[in-house]
């Protein structure tokens, strides 16, 4: 049977002190979230496992999710963090690199006030190290952002890079201009996959409807065909605007209605397997 994973999800205790987005004013995110807490939904939806990110820019972050991962055996994976500005950066990835579940970072494009300084020379040098040695990396960025994206992109060609949450589409307003666009053009590039993940937050919280997600859950099909897509939840963010098993029945209700088993084991977990290069019984996932 094929591993099924939730290849995007986060834990957090908050008395750490990492979270300063996570205040007392959003109470559907102001407490701890850990492993016992996820189980439930995992075996619900038999999910074998989960990757859990980084959703901090710290080390100390990274670090205690390893520590997580060390105890858990549901965390098949930790996408962790590291500030490719700063000189330091190769240290601090060669230390994370020696713990068997750490697979990859997180580029934060979304928190820079000015996403285009990934185009500077420093930054697309310190990729270009990680691009060499086929290090995943997870992309987060808002839609408005996806044009500075696409030129590192187009600068770094062979970047393993994922777009987590489909790029953050407007679908609040259901607009699909520029974002479609854009994301036709970031598709081009065969090492790049999508998640289809953090939709329920994009959309008006606890208020959306079915109808608000397929556009974009077709397109992003269309864009990057079953092979390229990966299923997140992007727990607990999600219980801002839906539950865990309506995180799941909106894409089930979007995916295109000819898709075979084939086509869902890859959505949930041989996709996410040949991403980040997990292994399994002694076999190495590879992408073209």
């Amino acid at each position: 049977m094929c591993m099924r994973l939730d290849a995007h999800q986060h834990y957090w205790l908050i008395e750490r002190g990492d979270y300063d987005w996570i205040t007392p004013e959003v109470p559907e995110l102001y407490r701890n979230f850990l492993p016992s807490d996820l189980k439930p939904h995992l075996d619900s939806h038999q999910l074998d496992g989960s990757i859990t990110v980084q959703a901090a820019p710290t080390l100390e972050e990274t670090d205690y999710l390893l520590s997580l991962a060390d105890r858990d055996a549901t965390i098949v994976g930790v996408v962790g963090w590291i500030d490719l500005f700063d000189p330091e950066h190769r240290r601090h990835y060669e230390r994370f690199r020696k713990h068997p579940k750490f697979i990859g970072f997180r580029i934060m494009i979304q928190d820079m006030p000015d996403a285009n300084v990934i185009l500077e020379p420093a930054f697309i040098q310190a990729l270009n190290e990680y691009v060499k040695e086929d290090v995943p990396i997870d992309l987060l960025v808002r839609s408005h952002q996806l044009e500075p994206l696409l030129k590192l992109i187009e600068q770094v060609p062979g970047i393993r890079g994922v777009v987590d949450h489909l790029g953050k589409p407007p679908i609040r307003s259901g607009q699909m201009k520029p974002w479609e666009s854009l994301m036709k053009q970031i598709a081009r590039f065969p090492r790049i996959y999508c998640k289809l993940s953090g939709m329920v937050t994009e959309a008006e919280h606890c208020r959306w409807s079915q109808e608000d997600f397929n556009e974009y859950v077709h397109k992003v099909v269309a864009m990057f065909g079953p092979d390229r897509v990966i299923f997140g939840s992007d727990w607990p963010v999600c219980l801002l605007s839906a539950e865990y098993d309506q995180v799941v029945d909106v894409l089930a209700e979007a995916l295109p209605k000819h898709w075979g088993e084939r086509e869902h084991a890859r959505l949930f977990g041989l996709n996410a397997k040949a991403f980040y290069k997990l292994e399994k019984d002694g076999v190495h996932h590879e992408i073209p």
